[in-house]
C-alpha cells in the first residue's frame, strides 16, 4: 500500500510558461482544484483554483505565488501518508515525487477513495460499530478479544477524536450482518455503544433513498 501503486501519468503537468487561464482548463479537463508545476522533471509546485483566483489570469503561472509549494509525498510512502495531507491541506490531487525528488505522476483524491471502497474491508458484508472509549481505557486487543468471543473478526478499524479530547471513537466494522451478541458483550464489558449499524439497516437506508430520489424524479 506506497504511494507508487496509485500514481497516475495521465495528467500532463503544467510549465511556468504556461498562463493562469490555461492552467484553469486544465483543471476544469481533469475536474480537480490543483496541478502540479514541473520543469522538467524537478517539481516546483502545486497550484490552487485559489492561487489563480488571486493572480491575472493572463500572466505565466511561473510568477504566481503558491500557496502549497511543498504539498508531495514521496513513491515508497504509505498510502495513509497520503491520506493524511489530502486531508490536512484540502487537496484534490497530491504530487509523487522519486527518491532523486523528481516528479513521477500524482494521486488523485478520486482514485485513493476508490483505491480503499474496493478493499476488502469496505466491500465485504458486514456490520458497524462505533463506540465512545476514555483514552486512558482504550485497548484494540481487548476490543478484538470481545468481537472474537462470539465468533466473529474485525475487517477494519479507526479511531477519531472527541469535543471532549479526553475521549475517543473507535470505529469497527465486523464480518457478521448480526451483531446482537456482540453488542450486548461489549455491554457486559462496560463499553458505550455510541452507533451501531448492521448490514440490512445500511441497505434499507440506500433502498429508501434510492426509492425516494426516483419519486422525486417521476413527479
Amino acid at each position: 500500500m506506497l504511494a507508487k501503486t496509485l500514481i497516475s501519468k495521465s495528467l500532463i503537468p503544467l510549465k511556468t510558461s504556461d498562463t493562469g487561464e490555461f492552467a484553469v482548463g486544465a483543471m476544469s479537463e481533469y475536474n480537480v482544484k490543483h496541478f502540479p508545476i514541473v520543469n522538467n522533471e524537478q517539481l516546483l509546485g502545486l497550484i490552487s483554483e485559489e492561487d489563480i483566483m488571486k493572480s491575472d489570469v493572463s500572466e505565466a503561472i511561473g510568477s504566481y505565488s503558491l500557496a502549497l509549494s511543498k504539498a508531495y509525498v514521496k513513491d515508497d510512502e504509505h498510502l495513509y501518508e497520503v491520506m493524511r495531507l489530502l486531508g490536512e491541506h484540502k487537496l484534490t490531487i497530491i504530487p509523487v515525487v522519486d527518491g532523486d525528488d523528481n516528479y513521477v505522476g500524482v494521486i488523485t483524491q478520486h482514485d485513493l477513495i476508490t483505491f480503499f471502497a474496493e478493499t476488502g474491508s469496505f466491500s465485504e458484508p458486514g456490520s458497524i460499530i462505533v463506540l465512545e472509549i476514555p483514552k486512558r481505557d482504550y485497548s484494540m486487543a481487548e476490543i478484538s478479544q470481545i468481537v472474537e468471543s462470539e465468533g466473529a473478526v474485525i475487517l477494519s478499524s479507526f479511531i477519531t477524536t472527541n469535543l471532549d479530547e479526553s475521549v475517543v471513537d473507535v470505529t469497527i466494522k465486523i464480518n457478521k450482518a448480526q451483531i446482537h451478541n456482540i453488542i450486548a458483550n461489549f455491554e457486559r464489558y462496560s463499553y458505550k455503544i455510541k452507533y451501531s449499524f448492521q448490514e440490512t439497516e445500511i441497505f434499507d437506508t440506500i433502498k429508501e433513498r434510492y426509492d425516494s430520489l426516483m419519486s422525486y424524479l417521476n413527479v
